[in-house]
This record gives structure tokens, sequence and C-alpha cells, in this order.
């Protein structure tokens, strides 16, 4: 009898996207899912429509077009503090998640133990399950989102390979500071472990918080990989723009084995944002943390208002509330109440946790003003207070 692999009868559909068809459903605003709809850049639209125009359609080299990899290299030196060789060290991806899933491929074998920090990007921990790794979870403490060195230390094992990291984090928004990376930094080299760190959300920064790549740390080149991607920063998360930068010895498989599973990053797009690397100044990204920390105060502002308790974030987009006063026994009947009584869809929090989350929601704010301030006023509109009897 024909039947699914075991690997795929064990899987799940991501809450995020089974929220979103909910909020379709539903014809409400969608602040689950960050599909970020604020406008593209204009140089890097530019770009990419005359890249289409002029043909630049067919496959790439395997890491991706030399002005973008040269691009990604001079980012990377001025703004994360750290030296790659365009040639040898940088791979361009389909998004970061691609990039994540071949230095996956490319650095753990089934079995190994992964230390995770909770609560947790869902796609992390699944692609690890995914691959046969063993995720070991680190939780960290509201409303800081604040970790136990000593739990830190206990949850390596002889079986570790190595700790991945999110900063700025998503859902938590945490930022992780430089005494904490020094620490996870100390941790690695003693017990030789790979560093693996999704930065996509590095410019997305509020009330004085900095971001620090731990590839620049003393120590620290040979054994990270850097993820991120222009997803996020230039509001073109379909585009599939990401890439990974680490040492040659890492950077040649984690091309080959995205070049098996994606063949290149989308030609046009690449142009795009090599255009949006070399002719967007610095005003512009720290404009774009102005901007969404506006957004971020607007929506905390209101979630406090109602009564669901806010983790002010310290980066990227999302917040996590308290909903404890909400009526339901988990959070996604919280998630799917709020739903219904205001059109307005969050993430359960416990997509993020190995255990926990219950009472908590995510929320995302990367939304055009006029949704976030619709969606601000139908959360206004409630009363937690009726709801939770």
């Amino acid at each position: 009898m024909l039947e699914l692999s075991r690997k795929a009868a064990g899987i799940a559909p991501s809450e995020i996207r089974i929220m979103s068809v909910e909020c379709e459903r539903a014809r409400g605003i969608n602040l689950a899912q960050g599909i970020c709809d604020t406008e593209v850049p204009e140089p890097v639209q530019r770009a990419a429509i005359n890249a289409i125009r002029s043909r630049q359609n067919s496959y790439t080299r395997l890491d991706g077009v030399p002005d973008l990899r040269r691009a990604i290299a001079r980012k990377m030196r001025d703004y994360n503090g750290v030296n790659a060789d365009p040639e040898r060290e940088i791979v361009v991806t389909a998004g970061s998640t691609g990039a994540f899933y071949s230095a996956c491929l490319a650095l753990l074998n089934p079995g190994d133990e992964v230390v995770v920090f909770e609560p947790y990007y869902g796609y992390h921990v699944n692609t690890l399950r995914a691959l046969d790794c063993v995720p070991v979870s680190v939780t960290m403490h509201p409303p800081r989102w604040i970790f136990s060195r000593e739990q830190c230390e206990q949850a390596i094992t002889a079986k570790t390979r190595a700790i991945i990291l999110n900063s700025p984090g998503n859902p938590s928004g945490k930022v992780f500071t430089r005494d904490e990376l020094e620490f996870i930094a100390d941790l690695a080299i003693r017990h030789d472990l790979f560093v693996i760190t999704d930065e996509i959300y590095e410019y997305f920064l509020y009330d004085d918080n900095e971001h620090l790549s731990p590839a620049s740390l003393p120590g620290m080149a040979d054994r990270t990989i850097t993820i991120s991607g222009f997803s996020k920063t230039y509001s073109i998360t379909g585009w599939r723009i990401g890439y990974a930068v680490c040492d040659a010895r890492w950077a040649h498989s984690i091309g080959y084995f995205h070049d098996l599973a994606y063949i290149c990053a989308p030609s046009p797009f690449q142009h795009g944002v090599a255009a949006g690397l070399e002719e967007l100044a610095s005003d512009f990204y720290s404009g774009l943390a102005d901007e969404y920390r506006a957004k971020r105060d607007l929506l905390c502002t209101t979630l406090e208002q109602v009564g669901l308790s806010p983790s002010w974030p310290q980066g990227s987009y999302y917040v996590l509330a308290d909903v404890s006063a909400l009526p339901g026994s988990n959070s996604k009947e919280k998630a799917m109440h709020l739903l219904a009584s205001t059109g307005v869809a969050a993430v359960p929090g416990e997509a993020f946790f190995s255990e926990g989350g219950k009472n908590l929601l995510r929320f995302c704010f990367a939304k055009t003003d006029a949704d976030l301030e619709e969606a601000c006023r139908r959360l206004s509109r409630m009363s937690v207070a009726a709801a939770s009897h």
C-alpha cells in the first residue's frame, strides 16, 4: 500500500500559515504572518525590472551574481564588522530559509543536538527535526527574554554540534547583548561548536539597542555561519533573496546543497537587491528603524490599553503579548477567539515553545499604517474583562 514517508507522516502545518488562512476566511486583518506589505524601495524595483527587460533571467552561478556578492561583502564589512571574500565565502540563497536549510545539510549529522533559544522561530526547529537532528531548548523569560547561563551550560552534551541564534529575534524581539554573545562565543569555542546566526532583522532596532554579529567576535569567524536576507529590509518577502557568509570550508558545501535544492536564487531579483545595497544611503536604514518603532509603539500601547500585556520588543517587527485574560484553554483557542471577536489574526504562542506559550500570542506590526491603525481600532473596541467571562 502506498503511504507517506515516516518523516512526512509526522509533520504539521505551520501555525503562522494556518492563522493566515483563518484570517482570510474571516476577512480579517492579518497580524499573524510577517508578510511585510510596506513599499519596496525604488532602486530595488527599478533594477529588478531592468534586469528582466535586459534578459537577466537565466541561471546564475550557484553562489549568486558577482555584483550582489561583492555588495554583500561590503555591507558585511561596514555594518557587521565581518570580512568575507565574495568569491569564496558568500553564498546567495533562496531566502534566509534556503541558507539555513543548506547550512544544516552541510554541517549537521542525524542525531546531532543543537541548542536553540526559546521562544524560537518554528522553521529553525522544524528544519532540524526534518534532518533528524535534536533541538535542545534554553528558555528565555519575559519581558526582556533573559536566559539562564547555567541552563545554557547544562544544555551542551557530547552530542551537541551547534548553537542557533536569532537576533533581533522572531517572535520575541530580543536583541542579544554583547555580554550575552561573548558568553555564547566562549561556550562555542570551549566545546568546539558551530554557531548559526539568523540576522535578517538586523536593521529593525529600537531604544538604543545595537546589533552585533557573533562572527565579528574574537575567535568566532571560522565557526560562525551568518545568515540573513533582504525580505524584511526591502519588503520583498516573495522574492526569496538571502545569503550565508562563512569560512570557505563551509561555504563550498552550503553552496552545493543549495544548488541541489534550489539551483540558484531568482536572477533578476538578485540584481534588484544589489542596486539597493549600492544606492540606498544609511538614512534609509535608520529611517526604517524610526518607521517601525512608531508602528511598534502604536500596537504595544493598544495591547496594553486593552489588557493584553506586551513584552515590548527591542528589535524585529513582532511582539509577544500575554493574553491570559482571553477565554480558551490554550493559545490556539485564544487566537481563534480574538479573530472571531475582533477580526485580527495573531499566532498562537505555543508555536514558539517546546513547552509553554499557552497564554501568549504573537502579533506582527510590519503592516501599512492604514491596516495597522484599523487593527488597533478593532482591538481597542474589545473588552477583555467581558471576554473572559
